[in-house]
């Protein structure tokens, strides 16, 4: 069944801009790897070495990554998760990695990374144990974060298990002093706000915007379409509370990409990569590099799709329509020109009917009228439409639970009669307030004809 949709669309305005933690790092969402989904609390590196949580795993992902081209892509990061720790500090108190399995040390580790152009990231939890029973950091916040700054870590995720979270609100802050007064620049990833979400509390987004570079807001992914869907409709029922706390230095983390796994089919996957892309989301890998297929690689290291991700207004897009299992979301992006975006769209299908549904609409419909029109270009497939003006249909086949993610590039006359894409980096004043550009009406009005 053909599916034919006319709609208008908008994004609601932002009254205010959102200034965050200032310690000059993560800029653009951060990309890399972590071991958490695929490789989980894997031990046994008796029975089964290849896989286990150990420096072996790491060191190999690093290779990896640098010599298959992900680092050059911008995937600079690899990560431990839970399960590195001994079961207890040494004699001086200090944390300290399985013997057995980080024979080296961590700080060796992390030294290896620093070697071939990566970064380091280290995993623990403002609790007494770690989520999988290894020592928390409660009691030991100072001697841990220069611990870390000590081994040259660089991104310090801090779960929240066997925590009270009412207790984060100082915790978490209090940890990030600690991080700064090392004098070592750490990305710092934070649980806060899901665990309070999940105790029904309400968050405090200042304080956590001003603490920390990326946070969690949503359950755990699986390894599933089902678990992708889950987040897409939190992200997409909670935008007006979530958007409008992503911007440089400080994002919303939807959590890993599963890309390559097992749970995903090959349109499922392009989906995952381009609704990330769409939420300004950290592009975390979490696969086994070792043996991915290469179309599921050729999605984690499309160039085009990253660029958006990566674009340096870091504005977080919404979704701008929702009606029998169609989708559009729009992100605006630069170039920028005279208060007006270019934008990345996308359209998502999440039917199961078994054929592609057409999806027919105006740049108009979707607020895009600058009237030097767009430049459009299906990032996926490479396929370039031209300029496209306001008022041309445009057409689209989505499949089944697949997307079709499109970048929309401000075009301006030459007064030659003809048309180039327009270049010129915005102002700095554009990134503040980046929907108060009137191209679009009041979120959620729709008009069918």
């Amino acid at each position: 069944m053909t599916n034919v949709i006319w709609a208008v669309v908008g994004i609601l305005v932002f009254c205010a801009c959102v200034c965050g933690l200032e310690n000059g790092l993560a800029r653009t969402p951060p990309m890399g790897w972590l071991a958490w989904q695929r490789f989980r609390c894997n031990t046994d590196c008796v029975n089964d070495p290849h896989n286990c949580i150990s420096e072996s795993l790491f060191m190999q992902m690093a290779d990896i990554i640098v010599t298959q081209g992900y680092r050059d892509l911008g995937y600079d990061l690899v990560s431990l998760d839970d399960c590195w720790l001994s079961r207890e500090r040494d004699a001086r108190g200090r944390l300290q990695p399985d013997p057995f399995r980080f024979p080296s040390g961590i700080a060796a580790l992390a030294d290896y990374m620093h070697k071939r152009g990566l970064k380091f990231g280290i995993y623990e939890d403002y609790g007494n144990f770690t989520c999988a029973g290894y020592p928390g950091i409660l009691g030991h916040l100072q001697t841990d974060a220069q611990t870390f700054g000590d081994w040259g870590v660089d991104y310090v995720k801090l779960d929240g298990c066997y925590s009270h979270p009412v207790d984060m609100d100082k915790g978490y802050p209090e940890f990030g002093y600690f991080l700064n007064k090392t004098g070592r620049p750490m990305v710092y990833s934070c649980s806060w706000p899901f665990y309070q979400i999940f105790s029904r509390m309400q968050p405090n987004y200042t304080a956590i915007i001003n603490t920390c570079n990326l946070w969690r807001n949503f359950d755990d992914i699986q390894d599933s379409w089902e678990s992708v869907q889950r987040i897409i409709d939190y992200y997409g029922d909670n935008q007006d509370d979530i958007v409008p706390n992503a911007g440089p230095g400080h994002w919303n983390d939807p959590d890993m990409l599963i890309i390559g796994n097992f749970g995903l089919s090959y349109e499922q996957s392009k989906s995952q990569m381009a609704m990330w892309a769409i939420f300004a989301a950290p592009l975390l890998m979490s696969v086994d590099l070792r043996t991915i297929r290469p179309e599921y690689k050729a999605i984690l290291q499309n160039k085009a799709v990253i660029a958006i991700d990566q674009d340096p207004l870091g504005i977080q897009g919404k979704r701008i329509y929702k009606d029998k299992g169609i989708e559009i979301w729009a992100r605006p992006i630069t170039p920028v020109f005279q208060r007006h975006y270019s934008y990345a769209v996308a359209f998502l299908n999440r039917r199961t009917d078994g054929t592609p549904s057409e999806v027919s609409v105006t740049l108009r419909e979707l607020g895009l009228d600058f009237t030097g029109g767009y430049s459009i270009t299906d990032v996926f497939d490479g396929v370039h439409y031209g300029t496209v003006l306001p008022d041309k249909r445009f057409k689209v086949d989505v499949n089944p639970s697949g997307v079709v993610l499109v970048r929309c590039d401000l075009v301006k006359s030459t007064g030659f009669g003809t048309r180039s894409q327009f270049r010129e980096p915005p102002q700095q004043n554009a990134f503040r307030n980046p929907f108060q550009n009137n191209l679009f009406s009041p979120f959620g009005q729709q008009r069918h004809f």
